[in-house]
């Protein structure tokens, strides 16, 4: 895309600006937009002058932004899209469209939708990449300052702006190794609770959650000897060990290949809500919605697929 120059300030650097911040090399940027590097390093150059900052900088054998980069990401990376927006044609080709996504969800979410999604960009939009990022210990504005474009999952974000669309309702269910003695007659509360240690499956390392209260509210406790980050990492650990495991069902299928058996929690446990969310920035940017569109259609395809 090329913009006019307006006071004198060649408003194309934007652009170079926004691919760069994305990339954090200039190879790769050079690559996206069809320039040698010895040309990319010249337009970062004159970023850095038209900024009075370095923006990028060497960290080891990579680079990594300045925080006066990191600051103006999101704005940068909103003005590009408004303007893609406004000069794309009402019926623009997927198929010309060149981007990078970043998807934040669960790594079990990435593992259950990404065969179908990747399927979808190599058959509708070819020039689209995807990247997936694993959900933080910490929350952060990630949406707001452009380090993901849209979150898929579980949405607990309270910011006000963020576009925020639910789906369906998932629930949590338990899982085993095959043989293991919980699976050996009727499943009762007591059982489930006092016949195996717990593992749980937190990116905050807590110890304690639903599970716990609907317990608690029966007079049981169970005994959690640990916790992992993510629902995957907890499979293999339940693989190889006597721990109860709980899971949601994206990670139903990867516990199946695994030789694992899962079975229905014996408590009322909350409904998980799963949908997207997204900042109003990417409203009118047509492959923004083409994405939203189509991992919207892989969500509401998955239920029916367990």
């Amino acid at each position: 895309m090329r913009v006019t120059q307006s006071s004198g300030l060649d408003l194309n650097l934007l652009v170079a600006l926004d691919v760069l911040l994305e990339e954090q090399s200039v190879g790769g940027a050079a690559r996206r937009l069809h320039l040698s590097e010895p040309a990319m390093s010249r337009t970062l150059g004159r970023i850095r002058k038209a900024l009075g900052d370095p923006v990028l900088v060497r960290a080891g054998r990579r680079m990594v932004p300045t925080p006066r980069a990191l600051a103006v990401r999101a704005e940068v990376s909103a003005v590009v899209e408004r303007a893609r927006a406004l000069f794309a044609p009402a019926d623009t080709d997927l198929r010309t469209v060149t981007r990078t996504f970043t998807v934040l969800c669960h790594d079990a979410v990435a593992a259950a939708c990404g065969p179908d999604l990747f399927a979808r960009v190599a058959r509708d939009a070819p020039g689209i990449r995807l990247r997936f990022l694993t959900e933080s210990h910490v929350d952060g504005p990630f949406l707001r300052e452009g380090t993901a474009d849209l979150e898929v999952g579980v949405i607990d974000t309270v910011a006000p702006e963020v576009r925020v669309e639910s789906l369906y309702e998932d629930r949590m269910v338990g899982v085993v190794r095959a043989g293991h003695p919980l699976l050996e007659g009727e499943l009762t509360p007591e059982r489930f609770a006092l016949e195996a240690d717990h593992l749980t499956v937190s990116r905050r390392g807590k110890l304690h959650g639903p599970v716990d209260e609907a317990l608690a509210g029966l007079g049981l406790a169970r005994r959690v000897v640990g916790s992992v980050g993510t629902f995957p990492a907890s499979l293999f650990v339940v693989r190889a060990t006597d721990l109860a495991g709980l899971i949601s069902s994206w990670s139903v299928p990867l516990a199946r290949a695994l030789g694992l058996t899962t079975f229905d929690v014996p408590l009322r446990l909350p409904p998980v809500q799963v949908g997207l969310a997204w900042h109003p920035r990417h409203d009118a940017d047509p492959a923004h919605g083409w994405l939203r569109g189509a991992v919207r259609e892989i969500l509401a395809e998955w239920p029916d697929a367990l």
